[in-house]
């Protein structure tokens, strides 16, 4: 069925036969089940999106376009509708965007000596990303807790560690978060949650409610970088956070999450890392596991590794990182 012929004004005068008649009598009229999905918002009014389009079908040819004679769904109606100027509301998607934002204004706050502590943000947005570029959904726990270090460093307050096993354990009592292979029951964030997570070795990541919504709603997924920025970051979430997680816009430069445009880029940005790390006072620190031993630094040993493998005359400005 073409429906190419339908205009503008056709699709106008059905939505003022609709208002004259009431959606229930326009509905019978025509032989149209009420929308379950897609939505055509006029004014701030919904009205039904096939029905709507069948009857100006009639408006612009005089023929009578029954429902069973064409579908309602994104690639007929709501092109349709959008082409002409309309907005379309997929309700489907609006409650679970509705329960994406409830879920991120729920989640608790903690505070450090420098405002809201960031790592559940940061997890988050790590998540995010790579929902975006269709990464694996759920990931090891030792290289989430690898990838999300790098990046509590750089981006955590500086009063805070970087450990990631607290958000990942957190969020995992929330709707957004998943944990699975593993055999006990997930414990408390709070006391000595790394000691779990080395022995259960569960894969992490988002819920596949929420990792498909943020991977196809731009609008959703810019609302909730948004609710996250504005809630954590003191209004936006910083662009350098959102350049590493691969959700910088605008999309056509959008690189994948860990991805570097050159090793000299990475390279500087990892020198970086570690001033700052050591600056806290980082490489003084070991880390308790099932054995105490010395914190090393990823992002050193990522930049000794890059200065090692054949990227001539890389030097960093300050001085070199250490491991």
């Amino acid at each position: 069925m073409d429906l190419s012929v339908i205009t503008r004004e056709a699709v106008l005068k059905a939505i003022a036969e609709c208002d004259e008649l009431g959606r229930h009598r326009f509905l019978a009229r025509y032989g149209f089940a009420p929308a379950r999905q897609y939505f055509l918002y006029n004014e701030g009014v919904p009205y039904d999106s096939k029905a709507i389009v069948g009857v100006a079908y009639r408006n612009a040819t005089g023929r009578t376009l029954t429902a069973d004679q064409f579908s309602g769904g994104r690639q007929t109606v709501v092109r349709l509708l959008t082409s002409l100027g309309f907005e379309v509301v997929d309700e489907e998607t609006t409650s679970f965007r509705r329960r994406l934002i409830g879920a991120l204004e729920g989640l608790r706050i903690a505070s450090t000596a420098d405002g809201p502590a960031r790592h559940q943000p940061i997890t988050l947005l790590w998540a995010f990303g790579r929902a975006l570029h269709r990464r694996p959904r759920l990931v090891p726990w030792q290289d989430a807790h690898a990838q999300l270090r790098v990046l509590m460093r750089e981006f955590g307050q500086p009063s805070s560690k970087p450990t990631p096993e607290y958000p990942i354990i957190a969020l995992a009592h929330t709707d957004l978060w998943e944990l699975q292979g593993h055999v006990e029951a997930i414990p408390a964030a709070h006391g000595k949650p790394i000691v779990w997570l080395e022995e259960q070795d569960p894969h992490c990541g988002l819920t596949a409610w929420a990792y498909e919504l943020i991977a196809t709603s731009e609008s959703a997924r810019e609302e909730a970088v948004a609710t996250l920025g504005s809630r954590f970051f003191g209004g936006v979430s910083p662009a350098g956070l959102l350049a590493e997680t691969g959700l910088l816009r605008p999309r056509n430069t959008i690189r994948a999450p860990f991805a570097e445009s050159s090793p000299v880029e990475a390279y500087l940005r990892l020198c970086r890392t570690v001033e700052a790390a050591e600056a806290r006072g980082d490489h003084d620190r070991t880390s308790t596991t099932i054995r105490e031993q010395p914190v090393r630094s990823s992002a050193a040993t990522k930049a000794v590794l890059i200065r090692s493998s054949g990227h001539a005359k890389i030097h960093c400005a300050r001085a070199s990182p250490t491991t």
